[in-house]
């Protein structure tokens, strides 16, 4: 049934009906409202689960990797700044390969100090060892949320949810919410092989030589690589019961025969489904990316096969660098016979507005003689001193 409500508030049901036992955070906006839902939701006895306060997001994350290696389904959520102070257990968690779920209110990092949205906190963690399933709209970080628990518990790998922040966490929009009978039936209770057993003690995460690291990083890639197969599992098994598929690891949009596309990650694929339909004499395919780690580069050389140009739409960069997907869609596509020109944008960045005409302005820089290797396309140059420009 549908049911207006608050994109935070949304989330924070899906996780509810996961049923988790132990939850975990330090507020930091936009990701408040997430963690404050699911406190009253345990205050009002309709979530069992045990709400650990803590001083920083260092210490939900410690929290959460304890609860989950001791056997408890467990969750947390957290943004910008609050992401980067969790790197240090991020990587912990992941590389103990510990099951659980992370909601990233995707925000700006400072400095300068932005409270707004871009990708760029998401972004600087993508090499932790963390599946990443970025949300183009609060009915997919509902659904993806659910399908996270599974995926995490089957591939003994950590999910990070990436959601817009503001863009949808402080939206109100009618959400289908699944019920319980129905993420009961999608989601076996959490049964996790390896948990700590205080009458059969072990210690994990203990220091490893150079005669077995490199075997510890071959495996952990690996399992990345194979969630794969899960991850589209998910998806189409709870298709199946919701009739909503959240695209698997990409999904393509837009007539067959466009030789143009657009690839981009999380809300901005609304805003150029709505441009597109505003500018039918500029017809394109939009590519979303809904994976990012594991990178799907045989989805994307499928998606782009018979294309001329290609955009790809960043909302983080790396500095000195470029773009951080349009260089990983770029390496997916050096090796295909007759890949298409690849044109690399940035737009977004730290929650800078992107109205509908960002669509017919991606397009045209497309038709340069040359591929664009990387523009912050949105840049009002005049606002910088001379020696900036």
């Amino acid at each position: 049934m549908l049911e207006a409500i608050e994109g935070s508030a949304a989330i924070a049901k899906a996780v509810a009906l996961c049923r988790p036992q132990v939850v975990s955070a330090y507020p930091i906006t936009p990701q408040t409202h997430i963690v404050e839902n699911l406190a009253r939701l345990i205050a009002d006895g309709k979530l069992r689960a045990e709400m650990v306060s803590v001083e920083s997001e260092f210490s939900a994350a410690s929290v959460v990797l304890g609860a989950a290696a001791s056997g408890s389904r467990a969750y947390t959520a957290t943004s910008a700044q609050g992401l980067l102070l969790m790197t240090e257990v991020l990587y912990n968690i992941a590389g103990l390969r510990i099951p659980l779920v992370l909601t990233c209110a995707n925000r700006a990092i400072s400095a300068p100090v932005s409270a707004w949205n871009d990708q760029q906190d998401s972004m600087s963690v993508r090499d932790a060892g963390w599946i990443q399933l970025y949300c183009a709209s609060n009915q997919e970080a509902v659904d993806t949320t659910i399908q996270a628990f599974r995926i995490a518990e089957r591939t003994e790998l950590p999910v990070m949810v990436c959601v817009d922040g503001y863009i949808l966490t402080h939206t109100l929009e009618p959400i289908d919410i699944p019920t319980e009978e129905q993420v009961d039936a999608f989601l076996p209770p959490y049964r996790f092989s390896r948990a700590l057993d205080p009458q059969n003690p072990i210690s994990i995460g203990n220091l490893v030589t150079p005669d077995y690291y490199p075997e510890a990083r071959y495996a952990h890639h690996h399992a990345v690589l194979r969630a794969k197969h899960e991850i589209e599992a998910a998806d189409r098994d709870w298709a199946r019961m919701s009739g909503r598929r959240s695209g698997g690891l990409l999904s393509v949009d837009g007539p067959d025969d466009a030789r143009v596309a657009i690839l981009a990650v999380g809300s901005v694929l609304g805003t150029l489904a709505d441009a597109r339909e505003t500018y039918p004499e500029l017809p394109a395919k939009l590519i979303k990316l809904r994976s990012v780690r594991p990178f799907p580069v045989d989805a994307i050389r499928d998606a782009c096969r018979g294309l001329s140009d290609l955009v790809v739409l960043d909302r983080a960069l790396s500095l000195g660098s470029g773009g951080i997907i349009g260089a990983e869609v770029r390496a997916a596509l050096c090796e295909e016979s007759n890949p298409p020109r690849v044109h690399n944008f940035a737009a977004g960045l730290g929650g800078r507005d992107m109205p509908l005409e960002i669509y017919p302005r991606l397009l045209r820089a497309a038709e340069a003689p040359a591929p664009v290797r990387f523009e912050i396309i949105d840049v009002e140059l005049e606002k910088l001193p001379a020696a900036d420009r």
